[in-house]
């Protein structure tokens, strides 16, 4: 995929997310690993923007080391370390999804965890892995979701969010919309059930 396609793709994904709530305000961030030139380049999100309006000359390329190569104007996502830690631990994915999406997210701040529902794909435990708390934009974080990720393509970070990962962006946001769509099952039934 060209580097204008991956940007378009992004930039589109962006605003799904945003438009279906998984990524309110300013939260959560996108990447795609790709080939420019022959070399081995990440797309990111840049730090403090809003799914919302995001343009495509908003998007930073980096290298897999985080160095910068285009897009100067922009810093990338305080999250770069984590994106980066995943596409060197599982060289079988192209994309990465981090949101925040409300619903996940209460669970990750809660001592529920997110049951598996058919359709999860290579998920095969019970429950979603929850990973422990470390501050966002850390070098701890970045080394625990990316360990959590090893065998299995989604996990829900203690008390912060959740990320999903697969082969292209696609994959990776249908993963996202899926978990956020399981954990509101999860919770109007214990809700109904309550009563």
């Amino acid at each position: 995929m060209d580097h204008e396609t991956v940007v378009k793709n992004m930039v589109e994904t962006s605003h799904v997310l945003y438009n279906k709530g998984l990524v309110p305000g300013k939260s959560g961030n996108i990447s795609v690993k790709f080939v420019k030139d022959g070399l081995n380049v990440v797309a990111v999100t840049p730090s403090g923007s809003s799914f919302k309006t995001l343009k495509e000359t908003d998007i930073v390329l980096v290298d897999l080391e985080g160095n910068i190569v285009s897009n100067t104007n922009h810093v990338p996502t305080s999250e770069l370390e984590m994106h980066l830690n995943i596409y060197k631990v599982r060289n079988d994915v192209g994309a990465v999804v981090h949101t925040h999406s409300p619903i996940t997210t209460g669970f990750a701040f809660s001592d529920e965890k997110i049951r598996r529902f058919e359709g999860f794909g290579p998920i095969e435990e019970e429950f979603l892995k929850v990973v422990d708390y470390h501050p966002p934009g850390s070098s701890d974080l970045a080394n625990t979701v990316s360990e959590g990720l090893l065998n299995q393509d989604v996990v829900v970070l203690k008390d912060h969010g959740m990320v999903a990962v697969g082969k292209n962006l696609d994959e990776a946001t249908l993963l996202a919309e899926f978990v956020e769509d399981s954990a509101k099952i999860q919770f109007v039934k214990k809700m109904l059930m309550s009563n």
